[in-house]
């Protein structure tokens, strides 16, 4: 059997590549003959997420690619935002003007590192929660269109044509923004069922770094 390996960060995003993602790729026809696996990074003995160092992360990365299996693809979804200090960088990296330009140095840092073909890196500007301001819909759905904190989210997703640009200061990166609006948010629950309300053609459309992941994603597993 084909295998497409993502390793995450936390179970919200494990939820996210089970719930959305990999439908999406059943019904563009890629994944016919893979079992996607998203797998949470191990940190510690029997404990998983809440990554603090990139030792855990290429750990998980080598495991899956430790197989001999040719039609093996692992990719990984981790988020820019406090991204750990140990993590790949090339010499350059604090010249770099944009956020974008140094994710994708990391990237290709990361790649050079793992050194295998059958790897593709991910790093999500600036984190995962930046698909919960893709659409109003599920915030709709979740709170009720007569919940004024609404109102403040909607402005949000107004002023930012693209999600992923709602900046990674430690109290403007979109889970920060959540939090000082609904207090009450959970992640993992209310994370996801906002993202499936808001539906991942939305994310695709409004977040073109991920969009692009995905096109790549499906470049590698039809070829």
């Amino acid at each position: 059997m084909k295998r497409l390996d993502i390793i995450v960060e936390g179970p919200s995003e494990q939820e996210f590549i089970s719930q959305s993602l990999a439908p999406y790729l059943e019904r563009e026809g890629v994944i016919l003959s893979y079992d996607v696996s998203p797998i949470v990074i191990h940190t510690k003995p029997n404990f998983r997420g809440g990554m603090t160092k990139y030792s855990q992360l290429k750990a998980d990365i080598l495991q899956s690619l430790s197989s001999s299996n040719s039609d093996l693809v692992v990719s990984m979804m981790i988020d820019f935002y406090r991204l750990p200090a140990n993590v790949p960088r090339p010499d350059n990296y604090s010249e770099l003007a944009s956020d974008s330009e140094k994710i994708y140095a990391i990237e290709r840092s990361i790649a050079e590192d793992i050194n295998d073909n059958r790897f593709i890196p991910y790093i999500q500007l600036h984190e995962f929660e930046s698909f919960l301001f893709a659409n109003k819909t599920g915030f709709e759905y979740c709170y009720g269109t007569e919940d004024k904190r609404c109102k403040l989210l909607y402005d949000i997703i107004s002023e930012y044509n693209n999600p992923e640009e709602i900046n990674s200061t430690p109290d403007g990166a979109p889970s920060k923004r959540m939090l000082s609006i609904i207090p009450e948010y959970d992640k993992v629950i209310e994370g996801n069922l906002i993202i499936l309300q808001n539906g991942i053609d939305s994310i695709l459309r409004k977040c073109p770094r991920f969009r692009q992941w995905v096109e790549i994603l499906c470049q590698h597993l039809e070829d």
